[in-house]
């Protein structure tokens, strides 16, 4: 009876610590969707509409931890990223469009991020000129030069500005209410500018970067099929928190901007309203989260980039590797980098419209990248005892058709 309880407590830490050490793509991957163009769409989402459309979120989030699940899994059963199952399973063709979308609706989502940082820095009197080259040398400088473990610490702890948001949400003094029933019951105005805000919440949710992110980094990160159940917490939590920041974001715009008829364009423009109606506090901390997630995110856009070229090419791609053995792994990730901060500083280019369409783009390029994804997912030369169960490729095709009616939905309205 006396020794049964050591063991017990033992292995307790044993799971607990094996998590920790698994942790990372799942809360990467989610936290980073959470990035200005994403704070941006559900700001416009909340202020334009209200609580009404928080139900689009929700299923989102749950579209998140199903596809990023698979990506996770996908990358531990194979050892490979995405661009490179793709090419194995279809062909170097369907490999080289696969990339080809990848990183177009990379590149998109990078000048966002840059067009984040220019304006959430802005909020603090800081000029373009000033935080945009020197936040571009500073992640390219500290992801690139670190190793693999404290990039990783340090892109963890940047993710935890993102309370900012929940905080912000609280001091609006939301009607939870009509919060839940948002959230629970679908209803959809059918005009344009609705159809392309719900386009662009599932483009800036479900992102086309985290998905071959979460499976390139599961990789870099060495993790074994004794890990999948570990990883399967890390991605749901990360998903999750996800979808928890975007609900106190909308219902933060919801209950000021959308209760006082306030119309805005931009996150830096819902951190500025957010003063007079819901105090100085939610004000500076809805634009400290902005500055937060638009570092976070400029650091990770470029990694899953660099990541994808280089599956293609079949080159290193590692953090922990140099530039001598992994050079055209540096050379991705900077030139990323490079052109998000330099589009950015383009002068006379609207930068708000970059955001939100850059979302839409997103959605757009997803629908080819899933089509990818479900097939690999059910071929059991590849995954093995991992593929897909006819369930879980019910679900995976309904997801599939969801998207696909959205943006069926933006063309049959017209684009933007």
């Amino acid at each position: 009876m006396s020794t049964a309880g050591p063991p017990t407590v033992t292995a307790r830490r044993v799971r607990v610590a094996t998590l920790v050490a698994v942790l990372g793509p799942g809360l990467l991957a989610g936290l980073s969707d959470d990035d200005p163009a994403g704070i941006t769409t559900y700001s416009v989402l909340g202020a334009s509409y209200g609580y009404q459309l928080l139900w689009v979120l929700l299923l989102s989030t749950v579209a998140l931890v199903v596809f990023h699940s698979l990506g996770a899994r996908m990358g531990v059963v194979t050892g490979q990223g995405l661009i490179g199952l793709i090419r194995q399973r279809y062909g170097v063709r369907a490999s080289a469009l696969a990339l080809v979308v990848l990183v177009l609706a990379n590149v998109g989502t990078t000048c966002a991020e840059f067009a984040g940082i220019a304006a959430g820095f802005g909020l603090f009197h800081v000029p373009p000129a000033v935080s945009v080259p020197i936040s571009a040398v500073v992640v390219s400088t500290l992801v690139l030069r670190g190793r693999f473990h404290r990039v990783e610490h340090l892109l963890m702890g940047l993710a935890t500005v993102f309370v900012a948001y929940v905080a912000a949400g609280f001091l609006a003094h939301p009607d939870w209410g009509q919060a839940a029933t948002g959230l629970v019951l679908p209803t959809m105005p059918l005009r344009h500018g609705a159809v392309l805000i719900v386009t662009a919440t599932v483009g800036t949710t479900l992102a086309p970067w985290g998905l071959s992110f979460i499976q390139s980094y599961a990789v870099d990160k060495k993790l074994t099929t004794d890990d999948l159940g570990y990883e399967r917490v890390d991605v749901i939590t990360g998903a999750v928190l996800t979808g928890v920041i975007g609900f106190f974001v909308v219902v933060a715009s919801a209950a000021t901007l959308h209760a006082q008829g306030v119309t805005i364009e931009s996150a830096s423009d819902a951190a500025g309203a957010l003063e007079p109606l819901a105090g100085p506090l939610a004000s500076t901390l809805f634009a400290l989260g902005l500055v937060g997630a638009a570092l976070l995110a400029a650091a990770i856009l470029p990694l899953s980039t660099a990541y994808s070229i280089c599956e293609f090419a079949g080159a290193e791609a590692a953090l922990d590797d140099d530039f001598e053995h992994a050079s055209l792994f540096y050379v991705s990730y900077l030139a990323t980098a490079a052109v998000g901060a330099g589009v950015v500083l383009a002068p006379g280019l609207p930068l708000i419209r970059i955001l939100v369409l850059s979302q839409v783009l997103n959605a757009v390029l997803l629908l080819p990248l899933l089509g990818f994804m479900f097939g690999i997912a059910r071929d059991r030369d590849l995954m093995g005892q991992y593929a897909a169960t006819r369930s879980m490729s019910a679900v995976y095709a309904v997801t599939l058709g969801l998207v696909a009616l959205c943006i069926g939905a933006l063309l049959a309205l017209g684009l933007p």
